[in-house]
């Protein structure tokens, strides 16, 4: 084989390597992807508590680090504003559970009392999440799921 052959070849291994590291390095730092969202609200019946229930899938390649959730009415500020990742700071815990290799199911429940419900707008609700992954990588879907306030 030539010595211009040679070089040829070995600055294409060289190329491929360097963009297949690229491509293992990027796939790391993938954000988190959410799936399967749900929402499900249940009004105060008399003496018996309320509750809104939202579940959702969360797959990370670097494992999932939190998931915050938050409730918030269609007709509200936050509708004008915009949903922030920094709005999501004090947002609730969910709690999660393992659910396959990279993918954890996490769950939050809130008890609605009475006056919760009643002084609570009518109308349709969004449930925004903010979802970390090991590496810090975040996503924030402000819209996950919806609900109605009846």
């Amino acid at each position: 084989m030539s010595r211009r052959i040679a070089l040829a070849v070995g600055a294409g291994v060289v190329t491929l390597s360097g963009a297949g590291a690229f491509a293992l390095a990027h796939a790391g730092e993938q954000t988190p992807a959410l799936a399967h969202s749900t929402a499900r609200y249940t009004a105060p019946d008399g003496d018996r508590d309320g509750s809104l229930v939202f579940a959702t899938d969360v797959t990370a390649s670097s494992g999932v680090r939190s998931v915050k959730v938050l409730a918030w009415p269609q007709k509200s500020s936050l509708a004008e504003k915009g949903l922030t990742a920094e709005d999501m700071a004090a947002a609730q815990q969910a709690v999660c559970t393992p659910s396959g290799r990279d993918t954890v199911r996490c769950t939050y429940t809130a008890e609605v009392t009475t006056a919760d419900a009643e002084s609570s707008p009518r109308g349709v609700w969004h449930v925004a999440v903010l979802a970390t992954a090991q590496d810090g990588t975040t996503t924030l879907d402000t819209e996950a799921a919806d609900f109605s306030v009846r």
